[in-house]
């Protein structure tokens, strides 16, 4: 039996129309995403302000080092497996914004940081991230057993908001720094300062004020350093629903960004910012009818795209706008997704759905295949591989 996983079957596909692709599948619009990519990286050139996209959202070294190309810094990602692929993929700047405790993945982080070159010939720079004194020690425990000769650059987390992980505002984040300092494999490179949840407030006003507040605990922070004679060289943080706020206020030098390249259902809900860049939805599943059911009271269009291809996390998918039609999906299980409206689609006909949370609905699929003009009669140009699908430790 040949290995279903095995993604490079789907190459034959490439040239081909859009109607070749099978359903369920992921479907980037690449016109679309290279339009967001542009978008992006221009706010950042004219804000003079550094970029690294999350690869968490994409999972996807082809994808990471076209960020890069277009003028990225790097990529961040949240676990030491994702970055210990990518680096082997040969993304050379990986930032891991996670704070990274057990002495086990300290040691992974350690060797990824040891090794020579990886697929494009060059080192890979490694950061990560941190908030407690256990992490910081098993952090230099790893460099100075694993990579002697290398100095790990490590930034404090602090808490802005989100309820998570990060040290209080102020004075907390003084004796990490001052751990930090203290070894010589490692390097304070500044704060992590993200504010998850102030991603999706809907209105404008909502998300601005509490970047605000967040602006308000990062200065609080710096001070404390300073007064105990620690300069802070960055602020990293920021998100696609509020990066504008971060960009403007002085004290971010750099932003992590990545769900605007592909733009899913729910960030499309907040209340637009007059000054944000406008992104566009390049993310799709492409599915099919698969039954039409008309009873006395219901008429409905099942697809073959039910949970196992699409995140419901943040909602369910939304239909693209292509569609000029009123359907609405509803949950039909793990295989299934239930269509109502008017005129509904016929068995067999195509419906292009919006996920709801792009990161999660990409850690569901091996490959992602990116369509070149337009869904409705553009062809493929390539499989995008994801590379990281799965890497939870």
């Amino acid at each position: 039996m040949s290995n279903m996983r095995d993604v490079s079957r789907l190459d034959t596909l490439i040239g081909q129309s859009v109607a070749a692709i099978d359903t369920p599948a992921l479907v980037i619009d690449l016109d679309a995403m290279e339009r967001n990519l542009a978008s992006m990286q221009s706010f950042a050139k004219a804000h003079s302000i550094m970029l690294r996209p999350h690869a968490k959202m994409h999972k996807s070294a082809h994808l990471a080092l076209l960020q890069m190309q277009a003028g990225a810094v790097g990529v961040c990602v949240q676990k030491v497996s994702e970055a210990a692929v990518l680096a082997e993929l040969g993304v050379g700047d990986i930032y891991v914004s996670n704070v990274v405790t057990a002495l086990q993945k300290c040691e992974q982080l350690a060797l990824i940081s040891s090794q020579p070159e990886g697929q494009n010939a060059s080192k890979t720079k490694l950061a990560v991230a941190a908030d407690s004194l256990v992490g910081i020690a098993h952090l230099a425990q790893a460099m100075a057993q694993h990579a002697p000769a290398e100095r790990l650059d490590v930034f404090v987390e602090i808490d802005v908001g989100q309820g998570r992980c990060g040290v209080s505002p102020g004075e907390a984040a003084v004796p990490l720094v001052q751990a930090i300092s203290q070894s010589e494999h490692l390097r304070f490179a500044g704060l992590q300062a993200y504010h998850g949840r102030a991603q999706h407030l809907r209105s404008a006003a909502e998300r601005r004020s509490a970047i605000a507040g967040v602006i308000e605990k990062v200065q609080a922070t710096k001070a404390a350093l300073q007064a105990a004679g620690f300069a802070v060289p960055l602020v990293t943080g920021a998100g696609t629903g509020s990066f504008i706020h971060e960009a403007a206020s002085g004290v971010y030098g750099e932003l992590q960004a990545g769900s605007y390249l592909f733009m899913d259902t729910d960030y499309a809900a907040n209340e637009p910012d007059p000054a944000m860049p406008r992104f566009e939805h390049a993310l799709f599943v492409k599915s099919q009818v698969i039954s039409r059911q008309t009873t006395a009271g219901d008429d409905r269009a099942v697809l073959d795209a039910g949970h196992k291809s699409h995140a419901i996390d943040s909602g369910l998918p939304t239909i693209w706008a292509g569609h000029h039609a009123d359907w609405e999906f509803f949950n039909g299980g793990d295989e299934h997704g239930i269509l109502r409206g008017s005129s509904l689609p016929e068995i067999g006909d195509v419906v292009w759905l919006i996920p709801g949370h792009c990161d999660p609905t990409v850690n569901l699929h091996d490959a992602m295949i990116g369509v070149r003009g337009g869904l409705s009669k553009g062809h493929i140009e390539r499989v995008i591989r994801v590379d990281t699908r799965g890497c939870l430790t």
